[in-house]
């Protein structure tokens, strides 16, 4: 874990950037596509900490941007090439645009200066989308990540931050995977060695002070 002086120092409200990783209700929600991993999400405090931290940033004036996972009815564009694509297409909910599946899950709240990106394709919640150009346009240095899943898009999300040069914060109690054992043994032995790992309420105690300045 970072100190809380360093912690403090990479979250700039400035040039810090909070992305929430397919927080949307077809994947966390009551009737989610994945209820193994909607249950972790909600019984582990993760969803409610994703959402602590969103209006935290909202207050503090960090830029907040929601990365959602979603396909065209007829699948035009979508990945085939791994098991986790085909697998999804036979899923009881899908993650269709426009449907309820794909709207950010309470008790997260948007506001109206969020974004909210969107994606038909492959894995990642940055390559391949719009946000890295906003991030630039932004000023963002650090961005903080949150969500879903630990499994897979999260991991992802950190990598591409830190290929692109951004540096990244996990609140580790703000992510959730499946099963409940494999998210702190993924946090301590891989993000741990590319990103600053914290806890949700040191980072919120970091945009407190930061917005108590302001």
């Amino acid at each position: 874990m970072a100190s809380y002086e360093q912690l403090g120092d990479l979250l700039d409200p400035g040039s810090t950037v909070l992305l929430t990783v397919e927080c949307q209700q077809g994947v966390v929600g009551p009737d989610s596509a994945l209820p193994e991993l909607a249950r972790e999400a909600r019984s582990s405090g993760a969803l409610r900490n994703v959402a602590r931290l969103v209006a935290a940033a909202h207050e503090a004036g960090v830029q907040v941007i929601h990365a959602i996972a979603e396909r065209r009815p007829d699948g035009r564009g979508a990945n085939r090439n791994a098991r986790l694509f085909r697998a999804a297409e036979r899923l009881p909910v899908r993650q269709l645009a426009g449907s309820t599946a794909v709207r950010v899950a309470p008790p997260i709240e948007v506001a109206e200066e969020d974004f909210v990106v969107r994606r038909l394709h492959g894995l990642s919640p940055i390559h391949g989308t719009d946000v890295d150009a906003l991030l630039r346009n932004l000023g963002c240095r650090t961005l903080i990540v949150t969500g879903v899943s630990a499994n897979v898009a999260v991991p992802n999300a950190v990598f591409d931050a830190v290929n692109l040069g951004y540096t990244a914060v996990v609140p580790a109690d703000a992510v959730a995977g499946v099963p409940a054992d494999y998210t702190p043994a993924m946090i301590r032995n891989t993000l741990a060695l590319v990103a600053t790992i914290a806890t949700t309420d040191e980072v919120l105690r970091c945009l407190k002070r930061a917005y108590g300045r302001a």
